[in-house]
């Protein structure tokens, strides 16, 4: 029973809900990445290439426009993590302690005489 316990401990934390959230929203926007890349990035470059299929596109029998696609899905995923990251170190960052404001003169000069006053 201790085990079961302890399990359910663990998936009652807030990190591996955390996880699992961002799992699913990760492999949702991984496929309107994936159909951007195959429907609107590939025609274009497709397009602008003279033999226009980029699908077939081969070395011997290495599909490269395959690897291609993945690649630009890859990178265009990679892209949008680094800037949700960095947004969110910058978010998280605490601000460093400021060193305390110089005391006046005026107040050094005040001390000084109490504590002239305080040793007679």
């Amino acid at each position: 029973m201790p085990l079961i316990k302890e399990f359910k401990d663990f998936i009652n934390k807030g990190n591996v809900i955390d996880l699992a959230v961002a799992v699913v929203l990760g492999s949702a926007f991984g496929a309107i990445v994936k159909s951007l890349v195959e429907g609107v990035i590939m025609p274009v470059v497709g397009a602008i290439s003279p033999s226009g299929d980029w699908q077939h596109w081969a070395v011997w029998k290495i599909q490269i426009g395959a690897v291609l696609a993945a690649t630009v899905n890859f990178i265009i995923i990679a892209f949008v993590v680094f800037l949700v990251v960095n947004k969110l170190m910058k978010f998280k960052k605490k601000p460093e302690a400021q060193a305390p404001a110089a005391t006046p003169e005026d107040i050094l000069l005040l001390r000084e005489i109490r504590d002239a006053l305080a040793k007679r």
